[in-house]
């Protein structure tokens, strides 16, 4: 047999392959389900809720609105558009406001180039910025607040002694936290014409030695064996910059004017920058005595090192209430060692929002218009102010009220300090700060 006709075994490779049908394999109904997991389920009704809120507030879309973002430059009151409520507030109206931080007069001075606000402290510089613009533009001026003068117990304490400063009583006969203060008393402080003095020389160019007061020199070192040699003065902003520096200079020249704005009823123009540079030169000393300008008077006054920073600064009520409110809130207690000097006679200052686009003008509405945004500057300390509304420092009373913080008592003294028109308070303001002159863009 030859080997072709010879049997062979098959391989399995050589077999033919039988297809098989895929099996559908199903679960045993005895078998357990999977469950969630324990924080799976923990989470879901949270979960729910929030989408529940969402939806009935109406923010379930707001991460897909578009948000407008408004060019600002603003002041000292830049306070309350930095306060994360009032920027939580403005996103449901669909705005940010990305604030550029500049004095005043300095707004009101240099080029508003794309910006579409500004927010000046006081009127003054408002009207500076309303008259360069070539039409007519929206604003409003939604609260005012006091200038004030901060100062530490010790130092209020001896200016009390000397009969400068008088305690606002209070309701539980505790230790106070306002003071009234006399201007013409404390402006013979700052010139050395009462109290224990050395003389200086002849500050005021009117041909009579004036003679400086210090700390030490009207009594400071006679309680509790603390010291300071220098001398009685206040800590101030640029007087070329700064509305609150610029009010202060009212109040001093108004003092110093025989309690008249100067300027006023002169007649003739000539008359009234003649007055302006008589009362300069008498103030000027009493601005000159700090030395170099200061920035951020209240961040200072209410650091940690305050005190060793200046005994007195001059900031603006609100921002010494927002401090009270906040310190209660933190350590259920008034903060005591600072305390407040209110002047007499005293300046009310008024910010002014002025819109410089259409983006600004949606702004100034929605602050017109918000009664949240009203309620959230009360409890940043303002004094907010609306046609049509009254009683609003009596909203601010009984809120500090119901924190347990003081309510200050309002000025028995009634003697406002009116700003000099414009020519006359820039020519005051100028000669006391030897300001540069300004650089001015178009509207």
């Amino acid at each position: 047999m030859s080997e072709a006709d010879r049997p062979h075994a098959t391989s399995e490779a050589d077999r033919p392959r039988t297809a098989q049908e895929p099996r559908l394999r199903t679960r045993a109904r005895d078998r357990p389900r999977t469950r969630l997991p324990i924080h799976v389920l923990i989470a879901l009704p949270l979960a729910l809720a929030g989408l529940i809120a969402l939806l009935v507030t109406g923010n379930a879309l707001r991460p897909f609105d578009r948000i407008t973002t408004i060019e600002a430059r603003m002041a000292s009151k830049s306070d309350y558009f930095k306060d994360p409520e009032v920027q939580r507030l403005l996103l449901k109206h669909g705005l940010r406001v990305d604030i550029h931080r500049l004095g005043s007069r300095g707004i009101a001075t240099q080029s508003l180039k794309g910006m579409d606000a500004v927010f000046p402290s006081g009127q003054p510089a408002a009207k500076l910025i309303l008259n360069r613009q070539d039409h007519s533009v929206r604003s409003v001026r939604p609260f005012v607040t006091p200038l004030v003068l901060g100062t530490f117990r010790a130092y209020a304490e001896t200016l009390e002694k000397v009969g400068v400063a008088t305690a606002q009583p209070t309701a539980d006969g505790g230790r106070t936290l306002y003071y009234d203060l006399d201007m013409r008393k404390f402006m013979g402080l700052l010139d050395g014409t009462t109290g224990a003095r050395k003389t200086v020389g002849d500050q005021d160019k009117d041909g009579t030695d004036e003679r400086a007061d210090t700390w030490n020199g009207i009594g400071f070192d006679q309680a509790g064996g603390r010291s300071n040699s220098g001398r009685v003065l206040v800590r101030t902003s640029s007087v070329c910059e700064s509305n609150s520096a610029g009010t202060y200079l009212s109040i001093l020249a108004f003092v110093a004017n025989g309690d008249r704005t100067p300027g006023a009823g002169a007649g003739d123009e000539g008359k009234a920058m003649q007055e302006a540079e008589t009362v300069a030169a008498k103030i000027k000393p009493l601005i000159d005595l700090q030395g170099m300008w200061a920035d951020e008077q209240a961040d200072s006054y209410l650091s940690d090192l305050g005190e060793s920073i200046a005994p007195i600064s001059l900031i603006y009520e609100h921002q010494y209430l927002a401090h009270q409110i906040e310190y209660e809130q933190k350590y259920g207690k008034q903060d005591t060692d600072r305390v407040l000097l209110y002047p007499t006679p005293y300046a009310l200052t008024e910010p002014q929002l002025i819109s410089l686009s259409d983006k600004g003008d949606r702004l100034v509405r929605v602050i017109e218009d918000d009664p949240e945004l009203r309620r959230r500057a009360i409890e940043l300390g303002f004094r907010v102010r609306f046609s049509g509304e009254d009683g609003t420092s009596d909203q601010l009373n009984e809120y500090l009220g119901t924190r347990g913080i003081q309510v200050p008592r309002p000025n028995r003294d009634e003697t406002k300090v009116y700003e000099p028109d414009l020519d006359v308070l820039q020519e005051i303001i100028n000669s006391v700060g030897s300001c540069p002159p300004p650089v001015l863009d178009a509207p």
